[in-house]
C-alpha cells in the first residue's frame, strides 16, 4: 500500500509543545521541529537573539486519508491560544507566533476559512485571531536535540506544565484523532 504523505507547516508557540500534540495523532507519521517565516539562515540561538523573522515550527507529515488537513487546522486551533500576537504563555517574541505556512492553494483556502469560522463563531474565542498565513518559503530542521523533545524529557517542569496540559486538552476534545484513544 502505498502512503500519500503530505506537508503542513504550524507555527503555534514553542515548537516542543506542538510536535508532541501532533505526534499523538493517527495519519501523523512525521512531526519535525523547525524554523520558516523568515528570512536567512537560522538556529535556535540565533532566532531568539536575532532578528531573523522566523518562528518556531512544525513540520508535519501525515497522510490525508486517514487524517484530513481539516483536522489538523482544528487539533492547531485547539492546542494553542491564536489570539495573542508574538506570544504563548510565558514565551515571548516575535519566534512564538500563531502562523499556518501552506504548501497548496487548497490548504491556504482552508486555513482562511477555518479563521473566519472561529471568528464568527463567538463562543469559540474573545478575541479574534490574529494567526498569519503564508505560503512557505523555507522550512530549516532544528538541530537534533530539539526532536522528540517531550518524549525524551516527560519529567522536565516544563514538559510537566506547559505541555502535559495541552495534552490533555487534545485527548478531551479530539481522543477520535488520536493513535490511541
Amino acid at each position: 500500500m502505498k502512503e500519500n504523505n503530505e506537508i503542513a507547516i504550524f507555527g503555534g508557540g514553542c515548537f516542543w509543545c506542538t510536535e508532541a500534540t501532533f505526534s499523538q495523532l493517527k495519519g501523523v507519521n512525521k512531526v519535525t521541529p523547525g524554523f520558516a517565516g523568515g528570512t536567512g539562515d537560522v538556529n535556535y540561538e540565533k532566532i531568539h537573539s536575532d532578528n531573523t523573522g522566523h518562528a518556531e515550527m512544525i513540520e508535519v507529515t501525515f497522510d490525508p486519508e486517514i487524517i484530513s488537513y481539516d483536522d489538523l487546522l482544528s487539533v492547531f486551533f485547539t492546542i494553542h491560544d491564536p489570539t495573542t500576537i508574538n506570544k504563548q504563555g510565558a514565551d515571548v517574541g516575535t519566534e512564538y507566533r500563531s502562523m499556518i505556512l501552506y504548501t497548496s492553494d487548497d490548504q491556504k483556502t482552508k486555513a482562511e476559512a477555518m479563521i473566519k469560522k472561529l471568528n464568527d463563531d463567538n463562543k469559540t474565542y474573545d478575541m479574534p485571531i490574529v494567526t498569519e498565513i503564508k505560503p512557505l518559503d523555507k522550512f530549516i530542521k532544528a538541530e537534533d536535540y530539539h526532536h522528540n523533545y517531550y518524549e525524551n524529557n516527560k519529567d522536565q517542569p516544563y514538559c510537566q506544565i506547559v505541555i502535559n496540559p495541552k495534552l490533555e486538552k487534545l485527548k478531551e476534545k479530539h481522543a477520535e484523532l488520536l493513535k490511541i484513544s
